[in-house]
C-alpha cells in the first residue's frame, strides 16, 4: 500500500489547540461498517450508542512529565524528551539539538544532573544516560510532553490525563480517554456498559510518521503493554454474554490484538499478558478481539491512521475524514473523537 494512501489536507485551524470543557462535550463521529453510514452526535451520548454487555477497554497508562530542558557544555539549548526508562539511570529517548554529546539539566538551586546521550541506529531513539536517577526530579524540572501541533500552553496540566490515569510511563496521553468524565462512566455502568483496562506506554510510533514509499515498509517499534487477568475474564464475560468489545483508542486496541494474534498461534482463549509489542496494524489485517473502536482524528501517514483504514475500510475512513473536514471537526490530540461500530 503506497504511504501516499494515508495523506490528506488539512485546514490548520481544525487543530484543535486547547480541550473542550466539559471533557464530553467534544463532538462525537458515529460510522456504522455495516451499512456505511455516518452520523453526528456528542460524547456524553456514548451511552445510549453501545449495548448493555458491551464492554469498553480503555488504557490506563499515565504521562510523565518527560520534556526536559539542557544545556550542552558549549552554552547551547538542548530538548531531551524521555520515551521509555531502561533502567535506573537510562532512557530511551529523543534529543533537540545539533552535536549533543552531554547535557546538563539544573534540578536545583546548586544541583545538576549530566546526562550522556547517543543515537541508535535506524531512528530508534537516543540513549539518555544520567548521573543519578532522573525521576524525582521530573515533577518540578519536567514539563508535559504536548505534541509539537499544539502551540498555546496548557494551564492545568491534568487535561492531558485520562481521568482513569494510573500507571506512569506515557510519553503521550492515550487521547481518545480524554473526552471521559466520571459522571459518563457512572452513566454507561447504568447502562450495563462496563468499563476494563489495559496499559500501553505510549512511545516513540507516536512520534514517528511513516517515512517510506508504502507503508509496510515502515519498521515499527516496541511498546511496553500489559492485559491483566481481570480485564481478560472481562472480555470473555462479554463475548460470552453477545456483548461487543470496544477499544477506547488505538493504543488498547493494539494491545487487544497483541493478545488475539497470541490466541491465534496457540489456538487457546483468551489470556493475560504482559511484555513489549510490536504488532503493526495495517489494510489487510483480521481483528481478533476489537468490534469497536473509538478514536481521536489522527495525523496524516501514520501507524495510527493506518490502523483506523484496517479496521473501518480505507474508503469509508477517506469518507469519514472528509466529511469531519467539511462538518469543521477539531483534530488531533484535544480534538473530536469517532465511534466506529
Amino acid at each position: 500500500m503506497l504511504t501516499t494512501e494515508l495523506s490528506y489536507e488539512l485546514p490548520p485551524e481544525l487543530i484543535a489547540q486547547k480541550p473542550v470543557e466539559p471533557r464530553d462535550s467534544s463532538r462525537l463521529m458515529v460510522v456504522r461498517r455495516d451499512c456505511q453510514s455516518i452520523s453526528h452526535r456528542r460524547f456524553h451520548e456514548l451511552s445510549t450508542l453501545l449495548g448493555e454487555h458491551d464492554l469498553l477497554v480503555a488504557n490506563d497508562s499515565r504521562v510523565i512529565p518527560a520534556r526536559l530542558n539542557g544545556i550542552k557544555p558549549t552554552g547551547g539549548k538542548v530538548e531531551l524528551l524521555l520515551l521509555r526508562k531502561l533502567d535506573a539511570i537510562t532512557w530511551l529517548g529523543l534529543v533537540g539539538g545539533r552535536n549533543v554529546r552531554q547535557v546538563d539539566i539544573v534540578v536545583g538551586e546548586s544541583h545538576i544532573v549530566t546526562a550522556t546521550v547517543m543515537p541508535q541506529p535506524d531512528d530508534a531513539g537516543w540513549i539518555i544516560t544520567f548521573s543519578e536517577p532522573i525521576d524525582a526530579h521530573l515533577n518540578r524540572v519536567g514539563e508535559m510532553p504536548l505534541p509539537p501541533y499544539i502551540h498555546e500552553s496548557l494551564n492545568d496540566p491534568s487535561r492531558y490525563q485520562t481521568v482513569y490515569a494510573r500507571i506512569s510511563g506515557s510519553a503521550a496521553a492515550p487521547t481518545a480517554g480524554l473526552h471521559f468524565t466520571p459522571k459518563l462512566i457512572e452513566a454507561l455502568g447504568h447502562a450495563g456498559i462496563r468499563m476494563a483496562f489495559v496499559t500501553l506506554h505510549v512511545g516513540l510510533d507516536t512520534f514517528k510518521p511513516i517515512s517510506e514509499d508504502t507503508v509496510e515498509a515502515h519498521k515499527i517499534h516496541s511498546e511496553w503493554c500489559e492485559l491483566p487477568a481481570e480485564t481478560a475474564d472481562a472480555i470473555a464475560g462479554a463475548k460470552a454474554n453477545g456483548g461487543r468489545v470496544v477499544a477506547v483508542g488505538t493504543t488498547s486496541a493494539r494491545v487487544l490484538e497483541t493478545v488475539a494474534s497470541g490466541m491465534r498461534e496457540t489456538r487457546s482463549g483468551i489470556h493475560p499478558f504482559h511484555g513489549f509489542t510490536k504488532l503493526y496494524i495495517t489494510p489487510g489485517y483480521q481483528f481478533g478481539l476489537v468490534d469497536a473502536i473509538i478514536t481521536n482524528f489522527h495525523l496524516p501517514k501514520s501507524t495510527l491512521l493506518a490502523m483506523i483504514g484496517a479496521f473501518m475500510g480505507m474508503d469509508l475512513m477517506n469518507k469519514a475524514y472528509a466529511e469531519a473536514i467539511q462538518e469543521r471537526y477539531r483534530f488531533y490530540s484535544f480534538g473530536d473523537a469517532m465511534l466506529i461500530l
